[in-house]
């Protein structure tokens, strides 16, 4: 199964740009997407040909939404998890692939000050629940998406300047170490060590043309699945949004 996870920023844009044509020149098995920013009656289906498109979008016009895009039928779509307030923003979504599960996120970013960061720590700890709970039901499980979160120093430009900056202070690195600690593995890092590589760059000061970027964008994927991996990797070079798309190949 070869997947990619991809924050478009506004999937009308990115269409406008080539969206479409990618994926289909791909021929991904699954095209999972986070902010969204459109309803389906707002998104030309036909680019999406040959693919079943499953939508969550925001309550709120123009903002946040996440889609699982798959050539092989779902056994089980889910939307949300059971919070009225991210559930509102659409922001999780999955799909069950015999005993494999796959989730996809958009997290919240803290960035705009105190309010939505309180909300983004909020976040962070309800969805622990949510996925560990799943877990229980649901042992292998692929979670991919836009975290808002660096892990590692290695993650971003320049990480002294960045320690109290969101999407790299202390506690947000602390939820990422005890998430991992409880059997996640980040696939990217078992093929790649190799510093600067990211998948989101600031519109401003040509950050990325000068590869001043985060990675923020993972597939994670519950230890259990580990053999299983056979690649991922991040593609730079693709620019539809400020994000670049991440990828993820495995057997399953």
């Amino acid at each position: 199964m070869r997947l990619i996870s991809y924050n478009v920023n506004g999937i009308r844009a990115a269409s406008s740009k080539g969206l479409g044509d990618w994926i289909h020149e791909g021929d991904y098995d699954v095209v999972c997407m986070q902010e969204i920013k459109a309803s389906p009656e707002q998104i030309d289906h036909s680019l999406f040909d040959g693919y079943e498109c499953n939508w969550f979008p925001a309550a709120k016009a123009g903002y946040s939404g996440t889609a699982i895009l798959t050539k092989r039928a779902p056994d089980f779509i889910s939307k949300g998890m059971g919070n009225d307030l991210f559930d509102g923003e659409g922001r999780v979504i999955r799909a069950d692939y015999g005993d494999t599960t796959l989730i996809c996120a958009y997290f919240p970013s803290g960035s705009t000050g105190e309010v939505r960061q309180a909300v983004k720590m909020q976040f962070l700890s309800e969805f622990t629940d949510f996925v560990e709970k799943l877990r229980m039901e649901r042992p292998k499980i692929i979670l991919t998406g836009d975290f808002n979160i660096c892990h590692k120093a290695i993650d971003i430009n320049f990480p002294k300047k960045h320690e109290k900056v969101s999407g790299f202070l202390p506690e947000e690195r602390a939820w990422f170490d005890s998430f991992v600690a409880r059997g996640w593995i980040d696939s990217f890092r078992e093929f790649c060590t190799l510093p600067e590589r990211y998948s989101w760059w600031s519109y401003r000061s040509r950050a990325r043309e000068k590869n001043l970027g985060w990675r923020i964008d993972y597939f994670m994927v519950t230890d259990n699945l580990k053999p299983q991996l056979r690649n991922a990797d991040i593609f730079e070079k693709i620019n539809f949004s400020d994000h670049c798309p991440v990828y993820l190949e495995l057997e399953l």
